[in-house]
Parts: C-alpha cells; structure tokens; sequence
C-alpha cells in the first residue's frame, strides 16, 4: 500500500508519513510530525507538531491536531503531543499540545472516537477506548481514564479526573473528579448509580457488577464520611479489583470526587 498524497495538500519537507498513509485535498502536516501507517488526513484536515502519531488513525475534515494550547502561560517552548492507534477524530475537533510549565505533554490513548467539536485542551492525559461526544470538551491538565464517555457539550474543569469507565450526561459541568464505573449527570453533577448496561455491554462479570453496586451504596449513598466509608469498602470489598481501583481513585482524589445525588443538598462530607 503506497503512501497518498492530494495535490493540493501542503506536507512538510521534515514530515515523516508511514505506509499507506492517506492526505486529501487541502490537508495540512506541519513540522516535526510523525503520521503513522495505514493513518487518514481526509480533506482540509490539520496536523501540527511536535506530534507523534500511531496507526490508522484518522482525522476528519475542520480537525486541529497538534496545535499551540490555549494558555497565556504558553511562549513558544517546544511542547508535544502523543497519539496511539486507531483513533478517530471527527469534524471540527481540537487536540492541543501540552505547556512547559505543565509537563510539555498531551497524550491520547488508542481506538478512541472523538466527536464533532469535542476538545483535548493542553497537558491532558487520556486513555484507551473513550468517547467524546459532540463538543465534550476537556480544559487542560484533566486525566480520563480508559472506557470513559464524555458527554455531548459536557465540561470538565482543569486538574480533574474522569474514572475508567465512567458515563459522564450531556450538559454536565464537572468542578470535581468524576467516579469510575458511576453515572454522573448534570449542571450540578448528581450520581445515578454505576454504569450498569455499559459495564455489561464490556463484559463484567456478576460478582463485578454486585461488589460495584454495593460499593457504590456505601461511598454515595451511606451518610458516612469518606474515610470512614473507604474504610468500610477495604473491610467488605476489598481484594475486587474493580472496587479496588474504586478506592485507589477515590483516594488520590485531590480536587475531591462527585457523590451527590439527586434530591440530596452538594455533600460537604469530610474525610
């Protein structure tokens, strides 16, 4: 398979495409790029560097990959972006590079579906086989973790966390870090249970999804502080390791996790 390029594409002489590589009409691949094999620039899409690209990606017609990020902090240094295998990246979406002053680097997993409009703001750090929907949109230094859905024209705030797994509603505003395996929806997040029907469609097993759900009573739902109700969790469920990463994320947890519910006031449970 031979590497394709339009004539009315503009390629960087410094550019390195892999095979098979496909560039269509009007695309753009800056400097200090590297577009790995069997990967699509359909027409008018953009690519920036540093970027280091994976295999059989694809970027959509509008797509902004690699550019500068929006940070007034940002002078110029040389910062990168990362991206795995088999993404796609839909009309209009925007993956930005990381900053000096937050590591220099942006990072993308594999055989993620990004949406039109959706945004990877600079120094993020996201995993495998998550789902952008329509203008979900990233702010800079937030971590998504594998398997996690971004809602349509959903926020999340800098230095916040999406756990693996996690179903984030359409609308939703996140100020806080968002649990794995949870349901969180809304302008004000509340939580609506784990994820069940998605957690399923990805093979859980039922003793997975029953730690989970009793897990989930016990960090949400209880009136336990959350010590105390991580302390419950490694006493009945620990050793699952789906609760475990529960726990582990619960407690790394700087800006603090989303466990309001509906009809119940913003929790101020402490540790």
């Amino acid at each position: 398979m031979k590497t394709q390029i339009h004539p009315t594409a503009v390629v960087d002489p410094s550019a390195e495409l892999g095979v098979g590589v496909v560039v269509g009409p009007n695309a753009v691949i800056g400097a200090d790029t590297e577009i790995g094999d069997r990967t699509r620039i359909e027409a008018g899409g953009m690519v920036q560097g540093p970027t280091r690209m994976g295999v059989e990606n694809r970027i959509f017609p509008g797509a902004c990959v690699g550019f500068d990020p929006q940070d007034l902090k940002f002078a110029g240094e040389e910062t990168r972006l990362e991206i795995g295998d088999g993404n796609h990246f839909r009309e209009h979406c925007t993956i930005h590079r990381g900053t000096g002053s937050g590591g220099g680097l942006t990072k993308i997993g594999s055989h993620g579906l990004f949406m039109v409009g959706s945004h990877v703001a600079h120094d993020c750090m996201v995993g495998d086989h998550v789902i952008f929907a329509n203008n979900g949109t990233l702010a800079g230094h937030v971590t998504v973790e594998d398997y996690a859905v971004i809602g349509a024209f959903t926020s999340v705030h800098q230095f916040c966390r999406v756990g693996a797994y996690a179903y984030t509603g359409g609308y939703s505003v996140m100020t806080r870090d968002v649990l794995p395996y949870v349901k969180t929806v809304g302008g004000k997040p509340v939580c609506y249970g784990i994820n069940k029907i998605g957690l399923q469609r990805h093979g859980f097993s039922d003793e997975d999804l029953k730690a989970l759900e009793r897990a989930y009573r016990i960090l949400v739902r209880s009136k336990l502080n959350t010590q105390k109700a991580l302390e419950q969790l490694k006493q009945k469920l620990s050793g699952n390791a789906r609760v475990d990463h529960l726990i582990h994320f619960v407690e790394q947890s700087e800006r603090g996790v989303i466990t309001d519910v509906p009809g119940r006031k913003r929790s101020t449970r402490g540790g």
